[in-house]
């Protein structure tokens, strides 16, 4: 079994949020996921589906679950593969739970993942949601918000709601059990908060864990449905809250997003 310890999209050099890609894992899922609470970072596995085409399959878990998709953990594992190669050539692989495929790049030194638009399950309240419950959310009785919430996809859903600034984006100290028992309610993986900056970046936070201490410092899922939900490609950071500062760079083209970053290891 091989580890790789790397972070991915770094705003600066050493910055970053980390994740480990191993090879050569044949575990379970249950055992896998209890090595990943052992190492309390994202893991993914990357196992060889078809050994003639040399097919991969990723396999995500968070400390604290298993996941359909993690982008920054898709660029680590861009990182292991595309190196090894010395290839410029994209490569095709796909993720364990639903066999979503994944196009990865490398664009001099960020590399990148091809996404689709995804919709999300058809019953979902995104737009019904008052004010009054998305303030409940994020336990802010005060928040104005900036836009309707939506709920948008690249293959793992996300609550999409627009603040009105930094300020009130690192403010928020959200009811995290109140998001997780209404996300597994209706398929969402959590919530992700945002502001616009006024060069034309965004900044954003993503509420999935129960643990504050598990935010995420950057999370790629994440600006891929911000991305299809404004329609363009963006610039967005993250990261402030847990002391690594993150740039996730996306792409738009109709329903395709690329999704990139650094990779350092």
């Amino acid at each position: 079994m091989q580890l790789h310890e790397l972070t991915c999209f770094g705003e600066h050099p050493g910055d970053g949020n980390p994740a480990c890609v191993i090879e050569g894992n044949h575990a379970s899922q249950a055992e896998r996921a209890i090595f990943t609470r052992e190492r309390n970072m994202t893991c993914v596995f990357l196992d060889v589906r078809d050994a003639a085409s040399g097919a991969i399959r990723l396999d995500y878990f968070y400390p604290h679950m298993r996941s359909p998709l993690c982008l920054h953990a898709t660029l680590a594992a861009a990182y292991v593969l595309m190196t090894r190669s010395q290839s410029s050539a994209p490569l095709v692989v796909s993720t364990a739970w639903h066999g979503q495929p994944l196009i990865l790049s490398r664009q001099d030194e960020d590399f990148f993942v091809q996404v689709q638009r995804q919709t999300p399950p058809a019953d979902l309240p995104a737009a019904q949601l008052s004010a009054e419950q998305v303030q409940r959310l994020l336990a802010a009785p005060a928040l104005r918000l900036q836009s309707i919430p939506v709920v948008a996809s690249v293959g793992s859903p996300k609550l999409l709601i627009e603040v009105a600034n930094r300020d009130c984006l690192y403010q928020l100290q959200p009811d995290l059990a109140l998001i997780t028992a209404w996300g597994r309610e209706h398929g969402v993986n959590g919530c992700y908060v945002f502001c616009r900056l006024p060069d034309g970046r965004f900044e954003g936070r993503n509420f999935n864990h129960l643990d504050p201490a598990q935010e995420d410092s950057a999370t790629g899922v994440a600006a891929g449905a911000l991305s299809v939900a404004l329609g363009h490609g963006l610039s967005l950071l993250q990261g402030q809250a847990t002391g690594r500062a993150c740039l996730i760079r996306t792409l738009v083209d109709g329903d395709v997003v690329q999704i990139g970053g650094r990779v350092e290891c």
